[in-house]
């Protein structure tokens, strides 16, 4: 069984444990953990340097011959050629099976290689060739257009509806098998395209098998047209509300949002909020909206504090990702003096609520405290940035006068009807301040997309030994923080190429 947390080796000099040791000078040795175990590694990288050998406890240009446990040589290639900037190219290494490393051990020098030592990496056939993929989505470039959205849109349909089961497990085993799909470079036609590609399980396979064959999954589509998905799917999309509360309304027999009416449901501020202005928050945002929240926010920000910088990001409409449309817009808002940002969003939310501009907003304070942070106080996928979340009041642009971005004050500007009706639109706005020794870090984080930055931090973790956040990068084993002034400069901390926002839609 796989360890439910891994302990972090640590990465140790060349030759490290075989000091005056060493029979076999030519022979370095590098175990794969991942199907291993840790606690299992290292006591046979102890085994094999009290026979003579030298082992590496992490991949670099000295090592020969890496042993895998229970893992195909596909799987072991794939992670190979991942680390192809920390190896060059060309440098020869034997893949080897288990059996060569205890049949070594047992002899007390290096057995021959032989054919049954070696594990197999089967050639594809030219139909798919060029399948080899990269595990991780941090490793790969994912475009917003693809070339295989029936089966990726049915595969997020089944992500979505466990997310509503509260199967966090099997939303992500969805949300990874669809990215691999998107980050094709060509349309799948059969299953034997798929071959050699990472994170597609059975039951991913199952589906786009049956949409193959029939152009259609029975249970993507019975999932799509049962009472929970449905209700759950109209609830959750209800400002305010999560999944614990949708599933408690849909036992007590709410299936959409003007049940909670006809009912009187007791709602706290931003349920109520988020259910009055339902059809505006449900009707997405586009780059043009977008827009001109940024640019009244903007006034405001540099009104209160001048030089201060503000950069649309994260959310939908995601100009960073590619996107034109979505559910709400992200700003990021720093200063590029330190500690000049403090106390700035109230004084934002103040000239805004004195304009009438917001129909809701709450405010969250600051609670992170890098000196309180790791190693003393386990990572959060969450942040815990100063930030407010809003309902904004948009003026939409055709009744707009020339040059005045401020909402109306005018008895027709009330509550009810529809945006074309009243003249502005309710959309979700999302103001979120950092410090600017922060600001890389937050950049990343909002940007997205979420499974990406899921990846990101999952990379980090398990391959390089850092904990990432939307703050900070902390290198586990150096005990210090890797600062960063650009995403560039994250990205290279953690030994990845590159990927510029609008590549990361996975």
């Amino acid at each position: 069984m796989i360890p439910l947390k891994r302990r972090k080796t640590v990465p140790s000099p060349p030759g490290k444990g075989n000091a005056g040791n060493v029979k076999f000078p030519d022979i370095v040795i590098f175990l794969f953990e991942k199907r291993m175990g840790a606690s299992r590694r290292a006591f046979l990288s102890r085994l094999s340097r009290s026979k003579g050998f030298l082992v590496e406890d992490s991949l670099c240009q000295a090592v020969t011959h890496i042993v895998s446990e229970k893992h195909s040589g596909e799987e072991v290639q794939a992670w190979l050629e991942s680390q192809v900037t920390e190896r060059g190219c060309g440098d020869t290494i034997h893949l080897l099976d288990i059996t060569w490393f205890t049949e070594s051990m047992r002899e007390g020098c290096p057995v021959r290689i032989e054919d049954r030592h070696r594990l197999r990496v089967h050639e594809h056939s030219t139909h798919s060739a060029g399948n080899t993929m990269d595990s991780y989505a941090c490793q790969r470039r994912t475009p917003l257009q693809h070339h295989n959205m029936v089966l990726t849109d049915a595969l997020q349909l089944l992500s979505e509806n466990a997310e509503f089961c509260e199967n966090e497990g099997r939303s992500v085993a969805f949300k990874r098998a669809s990215a691999v799909l998107k980050a094709l470079p060509r349309p799948v036609r059969s299953l034997e395209d798929l071959r050699g590609l990472p994170c597609l399980g059975e039951h991913s396979r199952r589906v786009i098998k049956e949409i193959l064959e029939d152009g259609v999954s029975s249970e993507v589509e019975a999932t799509r047209q049962s009472e929970k998905y449905q209700a759950m799917k109209a609830l959750t999309g209800i400002f305010g509300v999560g999944v614990k509360t949708a599933e408690l309304w849909f036992r007590e027999g709410v299936r959409r949002p003007t049940d909670l009416e006809a009912l009187e449901r007791s709602l706290n501020r931003a349920q109520a909020a988020g259910l009055l202005y339902y059809e505006d928050l449900s009707t997405p945002v586009t780059k043009v909206e977008a827009d001109l929240v940024e640019g009244i926010v903007g006034e405001a920000v540099r009104a209160v504090l001048p030089g201060a910088q503000i950069t649309l990001t994260g959310g939908v409409p995601q100009v960073r990702l590619g996107k034109q449309t979505g559910h709400d817009v992200d700003l990021l808002i720093t200063h590029p003096e330190e500690g000049r940002e403090e106390e700035l969003l109230p004084k934002v939310i103040g000239w805004l609520e004195a304009r009438d501009l917001l129909l809701y907003q709450k405010i969250h304070k600051n609670s992170y405290l890098e000196a309180k942070e790791w190693p003393a106080r386990p990572s959060s996928n969450m942040d815990r940035f100063e930030r407010c979340f809003t309902i904004f009041k948009l003026l939409l642009p055709h009744v707009a006068p020339q040059g005045n971005l401020q909402a109306p004050r005018t008895p027709e500007a009330q509550v009810g009807g529809t945006g074309e009706s009243r003249g502005w639109k309710a959309v979700r706005v999302d103001l979120v301040v950092t410090p600017i020794s922060q600001y890389a870090f937050a950049l990343l984080g909002w940007t997205g997309s979420q499974l990406f930055e899921r990846e990101l931090r999952r990379w980090a973790g398990q391959e390089k030994g850092m904990s990432l956040s939307s703050h900070a990068l902390f290198h586990s084993t150096r005990r210090q923080y890797l600062r960063a002034t650009s995403e560039e400069d994250i990205f290279a901390h953690l030994g990845l190429e590159f990927i510029p926002p609008a590549e990361r839609n996975a």
